[in-house]
């Protein structure tokens, strides 16, 4: 086999653990063997799924020169009072992993091959929002995935819930706020912390990576740029609210897909 039938094998073998009862993302066939390998895989992925791109995750590069960055391969839930996700299990009870997060929504489409500045990034930016990402862990429990294993299969990614518009503006500033997140009257709070400093900051450099790489990012897609306190569990079938300190708040309920 060539090198892009690999890669292709390796996309559809992890596109399916996506929707498979017990996922192992774990393949033996073929090994990811550096950042743009695993690119390829995960545009092979976006060919698959057959359906408009609606968003992206990312940080800005990190200082071990790992970069994060990942399509998102769900139809976006936008503002909606339920969500559904592929519940994890621990203990024979069903929870949903979440990460509280901003997202920021472009208001312009970016073309491939095109060389971006950040003031002209910056005017292709529009709304920011109140956003969850819906987290699904897709290799087998006692297997050791590596870093570009995990950037292949789209950095335990599974979907996004798009909240509240929120202030553009105090979205910018947002380096520490306090989260509540509140369920069956337990209140979990936590002192957030954005990974990156700024949730804008990401996006800049997302944008100039992706452009350069061929990708056509366009007007409407929604940017996640990391959690402000990691994954949260929380239960199922039951409204929780979520409170972001000087921001606002929202309420869903996660539903099994």
């Amino acid at each position: 086999m060539s090198q892009n039938e690999h890669q292709l094998s390796l996309a559809k073998h992890l596109f399916a653990q996506r929707t498979a009862t017990t996922p192992a993302s774990e393949y033996q066939a073929y090994n990811v063997s550096n950042i743009d390998e695993a690119f390829e895989v995960q545009q092979a992925m976006v060919s698959l799924f057959a359906e408009p791109v609606d968003g992206w995750k990312c940080l800005t590069p990190q200082a071990n020169e790992q970069l994060i960055f990942a399509p998102i391969l769900s139809k976006v839930v936008d503002n909606q009072p339920s969500c559904p996700i592929v519940p994890a299990t621990k203990d024979g009870q069903t929870f949903a992993r979440i990460e509280p997060e901003i997202a920021i929504v472009l208001s312009e489409d970016f073309l491939p091959h095109t060389q971006y500045g950040n003031e002209q990034i910056e005017q292709g930016i529009g709304a920011t929002h109140l956003a969850l990402e819906l987290i699904q862990s897709r290799f087998s429990a006692d297997y050791k995935a590596s870093y570009l294993e995990i950037l292949a299969d789209g950095l335990s990614n599974q979907g996004l819930y798009l909240g509240p518009k929120i202030d553009k503006a105090l979205a910018y500033q947002a380096s520490k706020l306090t989260i509540k997140v509140t369920a069956d009257d337990k209140v979990q709070e936590f002192a957030g912390a954005h990974p990156c400093t700024l949730p804008q900051n990401p996006v800049f450099w997302l944008i100039q990576y992706l452009t350069d790489k061929g990708v056509h990012l366009k007007k409407g897609q929604a940017i996640i740029t990391g959690s402000y306190c990691g994954v949260v569990n929380v239960p199922m079938n039951t409204p929780v609210t979520l409170l972001y300190q000087g921001l606002g708040e929202m309420t869903v309920s996660f539903t099994a897909k």
